[in-house]
């Protein structure tokens, strides 16, 4: 079977009609219509009773009552069948093919068209897009990478400059490696693994998958033919490896080798990077600049229980999987109910004999209908066969996420509620329907149902997603969800703060990750012997943009402080800009001259400022409840409190005015 790219390309149409009904029965219908309108020019399928209603968007397809959904099938089949017999031509391509627009795109291939505007703002249920039509553009990436840099090393007198070093070769990185790529800046990539997918591959509990909607958690320029709506770690790990493969990245990486630390060179201009191989002795690299791109969840937690040294049983991380360790028909204990537990707990209670599960702090869902679903296969023959259909799948999925639950998350100061549930009326609105979803997970089991019901305000802490899984695996009989803090470990078990003990075989730690400590274990040391570890201790990481750091030049951080997302959108996207705004960096040093930029403190002090009162005013900033967003202070180090599109807009092109360039 071959590999599907990254890149798929689009099949003939010629189907008959029976064959594109049958498909058309199983489409995801609210970006139908404005697929069908950008293929064939033709507006008049944007019907006014046919637009989606946002307040109905998160119900299945869109709320779009079955009258709706069945007259745009029987327009989707008559458009569809028209462009098959015109042999997958169209008005609009005819046009283009006479030449009469200009660098062979369509006028709706081009940002800021006032057609692709329409399109848009019904395919986002009649949204005013204004001000989001340049950034929707790069996210559909249709026929063109708009993200792709413009320019070129080669433009410049760059021939003796050192390369770039790339720490990582995660998601991240590889988004990183390939614009360097594009550019033509030689780069090398130092992974601490013997192979690419950072998280995705070290990763490997059961269960293990993305909550995000695949579309949206992929490259805006790589989307591919996913089997899943939210794919499991193996399909996911697969995608980042054909990423490498399909971007020419491999050469460049330097498996198996962990950078120890890097130094900057003020009289060279050169950060001395010193490289730790898997075998042999530390080997130093010379860089003009250096992108970090570890992430922050890779370093695990373990929390220092007593005891638990005397504690005779296998013990692991989630996130560093024993596979030697075999549970079935022990009993278990699971310490932690965050992300990963909700993914494997409902796996492994299937085969163990008991299942022990510490809750220190309940979670709020939201209801994912189709987390575990395959794409129907007629879904996927869409994808296949109409242009543009899964580019505005995309659009939707991403609109949809993007800033629509964000309103919901600001504090309302006027609001008189109970302030320790909920902080606006939206907010508090949310928690009542989630809620009611809980509750009817556990109308069998009031007890656990009081249990599992969180009383802090929804969105203080990540929200998980659920299909059922997760209430499912607790109702179980061999199930135990202890909501006590764990007094101690025993050489048997553990005992809870209540006093009561649990004999266990095994313990599974699912405590996350030391968010805050960035950048660990590696030192990083910049102007004046500046290091990085000190200026960010106790957990006060801080950078502009997230991205760079007074006395640091040429160093520039990925997924750094304060660009975590909460309710809004994939991390990729984020990954996506901070990329786009190193290469602009970088573009400033070849195109001045220079050999060196770092950004001016009063700059850095200021957008931290503004991002502190950002998260304030935020519901995860002012909720006291425990959440590794925060820092021992109290402090948001991890979250970004405004718009996807005001990220964007920050670090499409870097003001020279910030930094002290040299």
């Amino acid at each position: 079977m071959t590999t599907p790219s990254v890149q798929p390309t689009i099949k003939p149409l010629t189907a008959a009609d029976d064959e594109i009904a049958a498909a058309l029965a199983e489409a995801y219908l609210p970006p139908l219509l404005p697929a069908l309108a950008f293929l064939t020019g033709d507006l008049g399928l944007l019907r006014p009773h046919l637009r989606i209603d946002p307040l109905t968007a998160r119900e299945p397809q869109g709320g779009l009552s079955p009258e709706q959904q069945e007259e745009i099938r029987a327009l989707a089949l008559t458009t569809l069948a028209t462009y098959r017999d015109a042999g997958g031509q169209t008005p609009l391509h005819r046009k283009q093919a006479g030449g009469q627009y200009a660098g062979g795109q369509t006028p709706l291939h081009r940002k800021g068209d006032d057609a692709l505007t329409a399109i848009m703002e019904f395919g986002s249920g009649g949204a005013d897009l204004t001000e989001y039509t340049d950034l929707l553009t790069e996210e559909l990436g249709i026929d063109a990478d708009h993200r792709a840099p413009d320019w070129t090393a080669a433009e410049f007198d760059a021939d003796d400059r050192a390369p770039v070093l790339i720490v990582g070769a995660g998601m991240s990185g590889i988004v990183a490696g390939h614009r360097l790529n594009q550019a033509g800046v030689p780069f090398v990539m130092i992974e601490k693994n013997a192979d690419v997918g950072g998280t995705w591959l070290e990763n490997t509990y059961p269960g293990c998958r993305v909550d995000v909607p695949n579309q949206s958690y992929s490259y805006s320029f790589a989307q591919t033919d996913w089997p899943q709506h939210h794919s499991p770690r193996p399909v996911l790990l697969e995608y980042f490896r054909r990423c490498a493969d399909e971007f020419g990245l491999r050469p460049h990486i330097r498996f198996e080798h962990e950078v120890i630390d890097a130094r900057w060179d003020d009289a060279a201009a050169l950060w001395r990077v010193r490289i730790q191989p898997a075998d042999g002795d530390a080997v130093e690299l010379d860089a003009q600049a250096v992108i970090s791109a570890v992430g922050q969840l890779n370093r695990p937690n373990l929390p220092d229980f007593d005891g638990l040294d005397d504690y005779a049983g296998p013990t692991f991380h989630s996130a560093r999987w024993d596979h030697d360790v075999d549970l079935a028909g022990k009993r278990v204990a699971v310490v932690g109910t965050g992300a990963s537990a909700a993914q494997f707990v409902p796996i492994i209670a299937e085969s163990v004999a008991e299942l022990v599960v510490f809750q220190r702090t309940p979670n709020w869902f939201f209801p994912v209908e189709d987390y575990h679903a395959d794409i129907a296969p007629g879904l996927r023959w869409l994808f296949a066969h109409v242009p543009h259909y899964r580019s505005w799948y995309r659009f939707w999925q991403f609109w949809r996420g993007a800033e629509s639950v964000l309103p919901a998350c600001e504090v309302d100061p006027e609001w008189d509620g109970d302030r320790t549930r909920a902080v606006s009326a939206l907010n508090d609105e949310m928690r009542a329907m989630l809620t009611m979803y809980l509750e009817f997970q556990y109308e069998s089991d009031p007890e656990l149902a009081a249990k599992t019901v969180p009383t802090y305000p929804v969105a203080s802490k990540r929200v998980l997603v659920d299909n059922g899984s997760w209430a499912g695996a607790l109702l179980r009989d061999n199930v135990q969800l202890v909501a006590e803090g764990i007094d101690r470990f025993t050489p048997t078990g553990l005992v809870d703060s209540s006093g009561a003990a649990h004999e266990v075989d095994v313990v599974i730690f699912a405590t996350g990750f030391q968010a805050s400590k960035f950048l660990t274990p590696m030192q990083v040391v910049g102007r004046d012997g500046s290091n990085l570890h000190d200026r960010w201790a106790g957990g006060e990481a801080r950078a502009y943009l997230g991205v760079t750091v007074p006395d640091f030049p040429n160093f520039f951080v990925m997924y750094g402080p304060n660009t975590n997302i909460v309710v809004n959108g994939s991390i990729i996207f984020f990954s996506e800009c901070e990329t786009n705004y190193v290469l602009s960096c970088l573009e400033l040093l070849y195109r001045g001259g220079h050999q060196s930029m770092a950004v001016k403190a009063d700059v850095h002090d200021a957008f931290n400022a503004e991002v502190d009162a950002g998260n304030r005013a935020m519901v995860w900033g002012a909720s006291t409840v425990n959440s590794w967003y925060k820092n021992d202070a109290g402090r948001v180090t991890q979250n970004w409190p405004f718009s996807l599109l005001d990220y964007w807009r920050r670090t499409r092109t870097v003001d020279p005015a910030d930094y002290h360039l040299h």
